[in-house]
């Protein structure tokens, strides 16, 4: 039986089984090994790699020599058992090796830019702009398979809850809340533009209110805004999904299933069972300095306020007085520590603007530290009782305004950990953080604003708007943390009308402004519409915990660069005049440069 002219197997899948057969393979030259008489060839293709020999005395043996790395080639072979010593066991092909009778060469690589059977550092433009050799690295290579496994499996976990795939718009219209948009001209409207997406926020929910109990989609989302190590430029995708007659734990009940089954699945690394903890929004900033708590690390930060309340260390006193508080974080077993270990971290409180980093080291007799010396013995002592201290432990602290000492000290308490060698890096810890505040106030105009989400519903729906300072309305608003890494942000949505009008006239907004910003959304709700909530984690973001990478273009297939470039196709790019005259553009003069001030000399 003749051969396929390209492979009878793929470089994967050889075994024992297959010794004496004639085989053919194509792939990429992974590797090649010359022993004078003897030339091995790795092939390489998406399931694996063979090793392929060739005698010196083969009259093909010059060819095989010539091909270069990353060439595409063509090898027909026997199959032949290896010798016990030249077993390969890191292979699933290395106990056999094929002898080359002919080989072909299908595509030569001319250049080779970057290392394929290595992982050695390259610059990110190098990377990115031949992302093709790139993603044959075996690692990025892996990362992109596990994301379309993590893809499948996420599509059937939802399906069998009975959530339906829904596909939503791409090109939509433009919203006045939210990040800043990208716009797409209209060629039949001139003068009119599409938005992209930044979500399908409003879809989904119109999906609801036109009777569809249990939607969701891996959606694409669209935001101009800038690159950060979790974050795209541009593009992004989202487990977006939305449910009917549903409660807060409605919600947490369907999708903690399967973030937990996913993580399990994939991760290699133990999962926080479910129902995962809940944190309200007050407690997560006093405990760990963030809304987006790392569980991982077993640090509290602690509000020591009183025990500074009139104490003889005037600068934390006379700050609380004037309205600052004090948060204290433990360094457990620190009081053996040199004394650069202290200073080490006075310096980097001073590199991150801050004056120092004061601290207590408890002792057996004596306590030591530049602040030890003016609290009395029962300050101490309340001190150790309240953060849960003894002799050799330590205690640092951060006095600030109440709005801004969370930030600091949940950074000292991550600066800890991570000295400290606390943080569990063989979990996921997934947590819920509720109760957040339906309103804020902006510190420069001095009006309330909206701090999440302005479609949720309030805690305690329309009477609490009427019945409450603004500042002391909860929003039915949810977020999913894990490690530290916020997934998703959530909320119940907000179905009535007059709730919604209320809602966003306390934000300075008039029923007319909501009616013309949002009319598609209000009349829908005019139609009746089911209470409704959902969630949305970001994909990007799992995947990139589940490969354990720190940054989002190990798992994105074609990714931009820091500038929202996308350096292989050469985006964004000009386009022709006739282009931007059919759709009714022009492009603007750049704005001169200002000519510099010349300077007289009198």
């Amino acid at each position: 039986m003749s051969l396929h002219p390209y492979r009878s197997h793929t470089c994967g899948q050889l075994s024992t089984a297959d010794v004496g057969a004639h085989v053919r393979l194509s792939g990429w030259v992974h590797r090649k090994r010359d022993h004078g008489h003897l030339l091995f060839v790795d092939l390489r293709d998406h399931y694996g790699i063979t090793q392929c020999v060739i005698d010196s005395t083969n009259p093909l043996f010059e060819q095989a020599e010539a091909c270069k790395l990353e060439s595409v080639v063509t090898v027909s072979g026997e199959v032949v058992q290896r010798t016990p010593q030249t077993v390969n066991a890191d292979l699933k092909t290395g106990e056999v090796e094929v002898k080359i009778t002919g080989i072909h060469t299908e595509s030569p690589c001319v250049d080779l830019p970057l290392q394929v059977n290595s992982d050695g550092p390259y610059s990110e433009e190098i990377r990115l702009k031949n992302r093709f050799f790139d993603l044959r690295r075996e690692k990025i290579h892996n990362n992109i398979v596990m994301r379309s496994q993590v893809l499948q499996r996420t599509r059937q976990l939802m399906v069998e809850q009975g959530f339906l795939e829904i596909q939503t718009p791409i090109l939509t219209a433009s919203s006045p809340e939210g990040a800043r948009d990208f716009l797409v001209p209209s060629r039949l409207h001139p003068g009119k533009f599409y938005a992209l997406p930044q979500a399908p926020q409003q879809f989904k929910q119109l999906l609801m209110i036109s009777g569809f109990d249990k939607y969701f989609q891996i959606a694409p989302c669209f935001r101009d805004e800038d690159a950060r190590a979790d974050r795209s430029p541009g593009e992004f995708y989202q487990l977006d999904m939305e449910m009917s007659f549903v409660t807060q734990d409605d919600v947490f009940a369907a999708l903690e299933p399967v973030l937990h089954a996913i993580f399990t699945e994939f991760g290699n690394k133990r999962v926080s069972p479910y129902p995962f903890i809940r944190i309200p929004y007050k407690e997560a900033m006093l405990k760990y300095g963030s809304d987006k708590p790392d569980l991982r690390n077993p640090l509290l930060i602690t509000d020591v306020t009183e025990v500074f309340r009139g104490s003889s260390f005037a600068v934390f006193a006379n700050l609380v007085e004037k309205g600052s508080v004090v948060r204290a974080i433990p360094g457990p077993g620190t009081g053996s520590r040199p004394r650069k270990f202290f200073d080490d971290l006075n310096s980097w409180a001073r590199d991150h603007g801050k004056p120092g980093l004061g601290y207590i080291v408890f002792g057996e007799a004596e306590s030591k530290g530049p602040i030890a010396k003016h609290l009395d013995d029962e300050r101490l002592k309340q001190l150790q009782v309240e953060m849960n201290l003894g002799p050799g432990d330590s205690a640092f602290f951060v006095c600030d305004k109440a709005d801004e000492v969370a930030e600091f000290a949940g950074a000292v308490r991550t600066k800890l950990g991570q000295e400290l060698d606390l943080i569990k890096n063989d979990a996921f810890e997934f947590c819920w953080i509720v109760d957040f505040p339906m309103y804020e106030l902006n510190k420069q105009t001095g009006k309330i604003d909206f701090s999440h989400n302005p479609f949720s519903m309030p805690q305690g729906g329309e009477m609490a708007l009427h019945n409450l300072s603004p500042l002391d309305v909860l929003a039915q608003q949810y977020d999913i943390v894990c490690n530290g890494i916020e997934l998703s942000s959530g909320a119940i949505r907000n179905h009535s009308v007059s709730t919604l009008y209320k809602a966003f006239e306390i934000a300075g907004y008039s029923p007319e402004d909501v009616d013309k910003n949002f009319s598609g959304m209000v009349n829908a709700l005019k139609a009746g519409a089911p209470p409704h909530g959902g969630c949305a984690p970001g994909f990007d973001r799992m995947i990139m915990l589940l490969a354990d990478e720190p940054n989002l273009r190990e798992v994105v297939a074609f990714p931009m660069n820091q500038k929202a470039e996308d350096l292989l196709m050469g985006a964004p790019n000009n386009v022709t005049d006739e282009q931007l005259k059919e759709l009714g553009l022009k492009k603007l003069p750049p704005k001169p440069q200002a000519a510099p001030t010349k300077i007289v000399q009198n």
